[in-house]
């Protein structure tokens, strides 16, 4: 007898929906076919009417763990994110202590092996003095190095010349970057401080961090790549000047690629007005423009993935009337998923295309091992949507440990139903229902 059988659901895969059963045993899936119901299992879904999805690959959060767990930590972030249909999530190197030695990154490894409900893999980062680490490092040992080219906590923001030139040359791996001109940005303040002192609105936070600083640092890391032949991957773009520095070629023949996240799609400047410090966030969400821009990009195969950037922050925090003093970050992997099946229902992405920039094009990315794609013998991890039931966010669904969600109040036309990972329903009636752990995702690079 099998584990799990889900039948009659319309499964998103690869560039084609089809009606389909699918056979879920040892963790992995056993079976895709268009009739399987004879096969007896120890539980059944009946998925007709709902759309079955690889589960998301998320390769930008900030789960706080270790040393800002005030904010949040694994265990809450990890079940917001399985709650939201991400299976695995690839976290960020400045937690305190910074993820920028061997020894630390083991000891994150071991506190998700025994704390995470979703997979789960880890940068780490670059600083102006760990050069040599990073010319040693083994390449399975994490999904990618983490370089904020921008400002960033304490001493991870690269900005010695000589050592970024050095970082591209010598990489192992690929390199994620954060693209903003610190000094740019600096100057920008300076100049909003003089004219409102703390009282900046916080409707000029996409001035200050502004298209030019972007594209300043997001033009230099492209050309470093090309001049060294860098596998880069420019993280969370805000505006549609910089798309111009990226190709619409496949995937499969991109040394350089380009990400964007879901509240960037979602939201723009007109939302300051009633969010103010709920999405303020660097690099900032800009224009109704950009935003145009960038979901075309999606569209067109300028931007390779979609991700989160969950950074939660405690409400006491964010609610800091003083722009300076208000942090930037959002937790958003709850609720992900449902912005951008917003964006379906409005006719801007296909259901395909959600899947191939949040699941397959992360896979493929990162060379990330059996995840990914609805394919049999790969790892169960999958999330079952209804397209046809809405869902109004409140504050007591929320599970991050935060407790709050800029999509407070917002009614999405879509609902996340089921969430398996490793083959075990984690998720289901919009409660965890189990505290199965997560694995540490493993890499297939040569």
């Amino acid at each position: 007898m099998k584990e799990l059988l889900i039948s009659n659901a319309q499964v998103v895969n690869e560039g084609k929906i089809e009606t389909l059963d699918v056979v879920v045993d040892n963790g992995r899936i056993d079976q895709i076919g268009a009739d399987l119901q004879h096969i007896a299992a120890k539980q059944h879904i009946d998925a007709s009417g709902k759309y079955l999805l690889p589960g998301l690959i998320d390769d930008q959060v900030h789960f706080r763990e270790p040393g800002l767990t005030h904010k949040g930590d694994i265990a809450h972030e990890s079940a917001a994110a399985v709650a939201g249909g991400i299976t695995s999530f690839m976290e960020m190197p400045n937690c305190n202590p910074q993820t920028t030695n061997y020894q630390v990154l083991e000891d994150k490894y071991k506190l998700a092996a025994s704390r995470s409900l979703a997979n789960f893999s880890f940068y780490f980062g670059a600083t102006n003095d760990n050069l040599e680490l990073i010319k040693g490092l083994d390449p399975e040992s994490c999904c990618g190095i983490k370089v904020f080219m921008g400002a960033s906590t304490g001493n991870m923001l690269v900005d010695d010349p000589k050592i970024l030139e050095q970082l591209f040359d010598h990489a192992p791996i690929l390199l994620a970057a954060h693209c903003e001109d610190t000094p740019m940005i600096s100057e920008n303040e300076l100049v909003y401080q003089q004219r409102y002192g703390d009282e900046i609105p916080f409707k000029f936070h996409p001035l200050i961090r502004s298209e030019e600083a972007c594209y300043k640092s997001s033009s230099m890391a492209v050309e470093l790549a090309k001049r060294f032949g860098t596998k880069l991957h420019v993280l969370h773009l805000t505006t549609a000047k910089e798309l111009a520095l990226f190709d619409d070629k496949p995937l499969a023949d991109k040394q350089i690629t380009a990400e964007a996240c879901s509240h960037h799609l979602f939201f723009n400047e007109a939302d300051y007005a009633e969010k103010g410090a709920l999405i303020k966030c660097n690099p900032a969400i800009k224009t109704k423009a950009d935003q145009a821009a960038l979901q075309q990009a999606v569209v067109d195969g300028i931007i390779d993935v979609i991700a989160t950037d969950h950074a939660p922050h405690t409400w006491e925090e964010k609610q800091n009337p003083h722009y300076m003093k208000a942090p930037s970050g959002l937790p958003l992997v709850q609720h992900s998923l449902q912005s951008l099946l917003e964006h379906f229902h409005n006719g801007i992405f296909s259901l395909e295309l959600i899947v191939e920039k949040t699941s397959h094009a992360v896979a493929q990315r990162y060379q990330v091992k059996e995840r990914g794609y609805i394919r049999e013998g790969y790892w169960a991890d999958m999330v079952l949507v209804d397209l046809n039931t809405p869902q109004t966010i409140k504050r007591e669904s929320i599970l991050s440990k935060c407790g709050w969600s800029p999509f407070d109040g917002y009614t999405f036309r879509s609902t996340i139903d089921s969430t398996l990972v490793n083959g075990k329903l984690m998720y289901q009636n919009r409660k965890i229902v189990s505290d199965q752990k997560g694995q540490r995702l493993l890499f297939e690079r040569s």
